[in-house]
């Protein structure tokens, strides 16, 4: 588990400098051109309170734009918030208490690596049709990504059952939000391989 837990670490570091340093540009200005059709491409940058409040401020064209807004509703900040914290509550009247701490702290600290790498790193600039996409300059890693797995994590050890449904919602998700331009391959990368390191820990310590 301690190596797991290292390699994790160790790549997500990777893949942080590898993203500030302009290696992975090549790689994410293709998928903008060729790996985005549902993309809508704005010169504009997500506002703190447009990332909070759900929807707000939201497109609903083109098609597979609108699918990716709804279907990863749960994975915004607050909806991920109430959906995981009824699993905390759930796994705390069962009397585990060390999983509920775990799911709970898993999240926090997911939420608050993503705004500190928001925060520090910046990729060289990405466009589409000559103009530069300011909204992906400070998108590393994906906050959509590391929610949803930690939504499905939680949500399957509360409610056991619901394991392959949470699973399927959450890698169609991750899917949309490359496809519907949320977000780069790198930084889905990011985001998938901090929540795997997160999930590591939180199962770790709930035993």
């Amino acid at each position: 588990m301690k190596l797991r837990v290292a390699l994790l670490a160790a790549a997500f570091a990777a893949l942080a400098v590898l993203v500030s340093a302009g290696s992975l540009t090549g790689i994410d200005q293709w998928a903008v051109d060729h790996l985005m059709p549902g993309a809508r491409f704005t010169n504009a940058k997500q506002t703190r309170v447009e990332s909070l409040v759900p929807l707000l401020d939201s497109h609903w064209h083109p098609w597979l734009h609108a699918v990716a807004n709804v279907w990863m509703l749960p994975a915004s900040v607050l909806p991920s918030l109430a959906i995981a914290g009824a699993g905390w509550l759930v796994l705390l009247r069962r009397g585990r208490r060390r999983a509920a701490l775990a799911w709970a702290a898993a999240w926090v600290a997911g939420t608050a690596v993503e705004l500190l790498c928001k925060a520090a790193i910046t990729r060289p600039a990405l466009h589409a049709n000559g103009v530069h996409l300011i909204g992906f300059d400070n998108a590393f890693p994906s906050g959509h990504t590391i929610r949803a797995v930690l939504v499905a994590g939680t949500i399957a050890v509360a409610w056991p059952a619901s394991r392959v449904w949470v699973a399927v919602w959450a890698g169609v998700g991750i899917v949309l939000t490359e496809l519907a331009g949320f977000h780069t391959p790198s930084d889905v990368a990011g985001g998938l391989v901090l929540a795997a390191l997160l999930v590591e820990l939180a199962r770790s310590y709930a035993g």
